[in-house]
């Protein structure tokens, strides 16, 4: 039995300072983070994106960190992620060949609010890998062979002159990707009030700024929100019939 954790990735109002917008029926874009550190390899800008978003003008030549990646997504080549950050890089370490990670975004309202959307911002899964290896440590990175490190030769992390990362994952193919519709984590009310996902499903309480805080899910957790998302059933993240 698969368990998962769910970490909050993507553009914010702080950085860029727009967040990726997402519309009636589901469907969203993904806009990754600004790449704030130098890289060995060369990397796209947001202007190299080609995104609907409407960015500001003077951080259209900024390079992204593209992270996590999707093949499905422009210039990504693998499913991966690396994380440099302990709060996020130890709940992900802690899972194991076969588990989940899902990744989540704080996305804005683009249209009319459909009735299981929030009005002006909410938290969204907008993707996950089934995990094809056990996670990689920043510190066992380095002593992999090149076979074992080919995987990961495409990530965010990897690319920059100083690898950083303190924990790796790679993505099954046959069971990870960049989801076509967001699945909600916030209610109706407000992004910040917390849907039954999150207060139910996973560990976290849903009290405070849940939408920056890993989301753990255990077996049983894990097995019904993927029915979720495979169904559709948004009625389901916010009441039982």
């Amino acid at each position: 039995m698969s368990q998962a954790v769910a970490i909050n990735v993507g553009a914010n109002t702080n950085t860029p300072g727009v967040r990726g917008p997402v519309w009636a029926d589901g469907r969203f874009e993904y806009v990754p983070i600004p790449e704030t550190e130098p890289v060995a390899e060369p990397v796209p800008t947001y202007a190299d994106l080609d995104l609907a978003t409407d960015l500001p003008a003077d951080v259209l030549d900024t390079p992204v960190h593209l992270d996590p990646e999707f093949p499905e997504y422009p210039y990504g080549e693998r499913y991966s992620y690396g994380d440099p950050h302990g709060v996020k890089a130890r709940p992900l370490a802690d899972l194991a060949t076969g588990d989940y990670a899902f990744f989540y975004a704080t996305l804005a309202t683009a249209s009319e609010p459909a009735s299981w959307q929030t009005p002006e911002w909410g938290a969204y899964l907008i993707g996950g890998f089934e995990l094809a290896r056990d996670p990689v440590t920043g510190a066992a990175y380095s002593d992999l062979p090149p076979a074992d490190r080919e995987p990961f030769a495409s990530n965010a992390h990897v690319k920059r002159e100083t690898f950083d990362a303190e924990v790796l994952l790679a993505g099954d193919p046959d069971g990870s990707a960049l989801y076509e519709t967001a699945l909600p984590l916030s209610g109706r009310a407000a992004g910040t009030d917390a849907n039954r996902i999150v207060t139910e499903l996973s560990s976290d309480s849903g009290k405070g700024p849940w939408w920056r805080r890993p989301l753990r899910f255990d077996a049983e957790a894990t097995a019904e929100l993927l029915a979720i998302r495979r169904n559709d059933r948004f009625t389901d993240c916010f009441y039982r019939d």
